[in-house]
């Protein structure tokens, strides 16, 4: 990390400083939703993608790194949170279109679609939020960072076999937590590569 500011900002980050988190949030909150919009055009899309982004963070503070500057790293989430958005939105229509196929038509499908994806995303939250902790950190940081396994050895310091243990025991979880959804399901775990 640069200066020695931004060196005692992340270590009060990670003290749980609330104070040091609400000034980088209302610092870089506007800048982070003008780079949102690069990706995310709708401007309430994009706010909602920087304040996951901050919620994340401020959720895993304690185990935060960062080897850029502070801006660096925060554009860098946004982005990634931005990517990801975005492929969500296409599994969603994905599915929207598959539905439609299915049952001969949009409107049945859309009041269904609302129900299954509302439902699906509850249950999926909660069963993130059921992984031991550790597991859960590798799995958020692999599939909502977008990090790749060798960059999450590194952050939590970790070897690369440990990192494809735990993505192992959460994926296999999660496929026996969620079969009831499938099809739907199917297309999610198309969409993110879990296979």
């Amino acid at each position: 990390m640069g200066s020695d500011s931004e060196k005692l900002t992340l270590l009060a980050l990670r003290q749980g400083d609330q104070q040091v988190f609400e000034s980088v949030f209302r610092e870089y909150y506007e800048p982070l939703c003008i780079h949102a919009r690069r990706y995310v055009v709708d401007p309430e899309a994009a706010e909602e993608v920087v304040q996951d982004m901050f919620f994340k963070m401020w959720d895993r503070r304690d185990s935060l790194v960062i080897n850029t500057s502070l801006p660096a790293y925060l554009y860098k989430a946004v982005s990634n949170h931005a990517l990801n958005y975005i492929k969500y939105q296409r599994l969603a229509r994905q599915y929207q279109d598959y539905v439609g196929f299915a049952t001969g038509g949009e409107q049945a499908a859309s009041g269904h679609d609302t129900l299954v994806h509302n439902d699906l995303e509850r249950r999926f939250r909660s069963l993130v939020v059921s992984m031991p902790e550790r597991r859960r950190m590798i799995f958020e940081m692999s599939r909502f960072e977008g990090l790749k396994y060798g960059e999450i050895a590194k952050k939590l310091n970790i070897s690369i076999k440990t990192v494809e243990i735990q993505m192992s025991k959460a994926l296999e979880f999660m496929r026996d937590k969620l079969s009831d959804y499938l099809p739907f399901w199917w297309w999610v775990l198309l969409f993110l590569n879990l296979f």
